[in-house]
């Protein structure tokens, strides 16, 4: 039986194959419109020496990506064609360091922006270079963005007579990965491919990563790209372990069994833009049993998954994001004193809800992250249509919980439990629970994103299990629920008061609209809002006079709501991010490369409009005068990713450090590696890791 996720890759690659049967090759010119390429001498060719050209290459947007020579899961590497004077011997060419790119689930080693490819030329000693004629070059690659690919094409001639010295040179050649002096060996085992590479132990470890550039290993094993890739380090010994997997082939298609190779090359990404080449041979790699420093060995045990899912979904009750919705489940706790067989029924009909939205949710979640899209946890609130209806939502219940209208099975009159009352609050409660992550939590979402997804499933599911549990205690406990209030007039009387959080909910839910469109926005939300409570208003009179139009009356509401919240215009660009004592830099990859090269402490942290944990943190640890102070002292860097809307580098950023969403804070100490810092900070956490961060005198 072959994995599905290898059916899916051997799919993608037929496709890319067809594509580039189907596309007419470009003939003529530098390249083609979307990858233009130059050839450069790097001066005039010399008998008896090495002459290095390069091949330049320019994206003609920035969407536009090329390969390097082992493309990964997809994509075609270059294959360059020389027409050179007799006894002129090209050499292989020498890449830069490649970038990972995820797309679909499939890894594509990539060069984004401007870069440029040299090759050696070996010249002979009675070359007659004065007078030797042009040489020419045509070359076979592929340009791609993030959705299409296009074949290219390019003839190249250079004249070595006429070749002259080009500045830039300099730089292409220092952008190229260095060769080990050393020899690597590698050997395999029934799962992975051990490289074992001599690194002197000094050497500053980053973010590592080993780029295959063997693509086929030999008895119909290939690299498992996107698999978690484990390093060992002893003295000047680093050894990678990359996962391998069979080669995905149609079942009435044979192909030859090849015999493991003799030698392998790659190069290792040491963090930081820094890489080296290596040439493995076969060999015995030491350090069985030595605990990893990278990657993590194995992957978390399920049932320790579903069990941080578990208790996470159980600490949610209590966190600050989902104190609105408390107002809902108290009510449902007090409705819940009646008899037994109903207090089960309304538990079950809740919990049915909540595990309803958390498993839905989860896989969406999954189903678009196979799909490439980089989206996390409360992935929906980044859509200003999603927050309008969440405004519009609070704005009701608020009315509700003031007396305007009745939601039949959602009031608290003293009749019996309503089980589609229960349920409706179920789904209400997770959806409106999704922008906080707590305790256990991070960790079980971040696996379900990268495990099997049936597996990853099943987290969300403990999740929402864990959500509902204090109503499954109360529904099927009897001790539990007779400490509870017995039903009165008091329920009418908290039921006005619970109006208060969930108005506020309101109010900062028409800030988040406010953020995300500006005040025009704003306006025209409101005025739905405004529609909205009118109809609900009209709704209710028609109830408290016994009429039987109010049914009519909401549905038609809602169908009108519907219609006006699709007809808003959606926001051009996101507000600005709000001023903060540490004057952060906004993060990107490029942003946090320079501060980690400064030498200095850096902090990260991302955030999001709609989360209110983040909110809260902010408050308590980060917008404090003394970790401005620290901070100032210590010369600490901070960086802020604001993810209330999508923004792709932030999303990858999250996917590397193992998180659903956010928040998330990162601390970087000189020369090492990101340090996670709790989700929920203490107010002097970040003043103690500044501090400590200071050299000691």
């Amino acid at each position: 039986m072959i994995d599905a996720r290898i059916m899916e890759r051997f799919a993608a690659l037929v496709m890319l194959v067809a594509l580039a049967l189907a596309l007419p090759l470009k003939a003529q010119g530098p390249g083609s419109d979307r990858m233009p390429v130059d050839l450069v001498a790097e001066g005039a060719p010399q008998p008896g020496e090495t002459w290095m050209v390069a091949l330049h290459f320019m994206p003609s947007t920035p969407e536009w990506h090329g390969y390097w020579s082992n493309p990964g899961d997809a994509g075609l590497g270059m294959e360059l064609e020389w027409d050179l004077p007799d006894g002129w011997e090209v050499g292989e060419p020498l890449y830069p360091l490649p970038k990972r790119l995820v797309i679909g689930g499939l890894m594509n080693h990539v060069y984004e922006g401007d870069y440029a490819v040299l090759v050696p030329i070996a010249v002979p000693e009675n070359a007659a270079v004065a007078n030797v004629a042009p040489i020419s070059v045509t070359a076979n690659y592929l340009a791609c963005t993030d959705k299409i690919c296009v074949p290219q094409q390019a003839r190249l001639a250079l004249d070595p007579a006429q070749s002259g010295f080009d500045p830039r040179f300099g730089e292409w050649r220092a952008a190229i990965v260095p060769q080990l002096d050393s020899s690597a060996q590698f050997e395999f085992t029934p799962t992975h491919l051990r490289v074992g590479i001599p690194i002197p132990a000094e050497t500053a470890l980053g973010d590592l990563h080993l780029f295959l550039g063997t693509p086929e290993l030999g008895e119909g094993d290939r690299p498992d790209y996107t698999g978690v890739q484990t390093f060992i380090s002893e003295g000047n010994l680093l050894v990678a372990e990359v996962p391998i997997e069979p080669i995905a082939v149609p079942d009435n298609v044979e192909i030859a069994v090849e015999s493991r190779p003799e030698e392998i090359t790659g190069i290792l990404d040491l963090g930081n833009g820094r890489g080296v080449r290596f040439t493995a041979l076969q060999g015995d790699v030491p350090l069985e049993g030595v605990k990893p420093i990278r990657g993590g060995g194995a992957e978390p045990v399920l049932w320790q998954l579903l069990a941080a899912a578990l208790v996470g979904g159980l600490l949610l009750n209590i966190m600050p994001c989902v104190f609105p919705i408390l107002s809902l489940k108290a009510l449902s706790l007090a409705k819940a004193g009646g008899d037994e067989r109903a207090a089960r029924r309304d538990a079950l009909a809740y919990t049915a809800g909540v595990v309803l939205a958390c498993a839905a949710l989860g896989a969406t979640i999954l189903l678009l992250r196979s799909a490439g899209e980089q989206v996390g946890w409360a992935f929906q609130l980044q859509e200003p249509v999603v927050v309008v209806g969440l405004l519009l939502l609070a704005l009701a219940i608020t009315a509700n919980f003031l007396g305007l209208f009745e939601v039949p099975g959602m009031a608290i009159s003293g009749g019996a439990p309503s089980r589609g009352g229960s349920f409706s609050t179920g789904l209400l409660a997770a959806f409106v629970a999704t922008p906080c992550t707590g305790p256990f939590m991070a960790v079980a979402l971040g696996a379900a994103l990268v495990i099997r997804p049936i597996h990853g499933l099943l987290v969300f599911v403990a999740l929402g299990i864990g959500l509902a549990l204090p109503f499954l205690l109360v529904g099927f406990v009897p001790a539990v629920r007779r400490r509870l209030p017995k039903p009165g007039a008091w329920m009418e009387t908290f039921r006005r008061w619970m109006a208060l959080p969930m108005g506020l909910t309101a109010l900062a839910l028409a800030w988040l609209v406010w953020r995300i469109g500006g005040w025009d926005y704003l306006a025209l939300v409101l005025v739905l809002a405004v529609a909205a409570l009118a109809g609900l208003a009209l709704g209710g009179l028609f109830q408290r006079r016994a009429r039987s139009g109010s049914v009519a009356v909401f549905a038609g509401l809602v169908v009108l709501l519907g219609i006006g919240a699709a007809l808003l215009p959606r926001p051009e660009a996101q507000a600005a991010s709000a001023e903060s004592l540490l004057d952060p830099i906004g993060y990107s990859e490029a942003a946090l490369a320079e501060a980690r090269a400064s030498g200095r402490p850096v902090f990260i942290w991302f955030t999001a409009d709609w989360c209110v944990t983040c909110k809260v943190n902010e408050g308590v640890a980060i917008e404090r005068e003394a970790t401005r102070a620290a901070f100032e002292q210590a010369g600490v860097i901070a960086l802020r990713g604001d993810w209330t809307q999508p923004d792709e580098e932030i999303s990858r950023m999250l996917t590397q450090q193992g998180a659903a969403g956010v928040p998330l804070y990162l601390w970087y100490a000189p020369g090492a590696e990101a340090e996670q810092l709790p989700q929920v900070l203490t107010p002097d956490l970040l003043v103690e890791k500044a501090r400590n961060s200071q050299p000691r005198r």
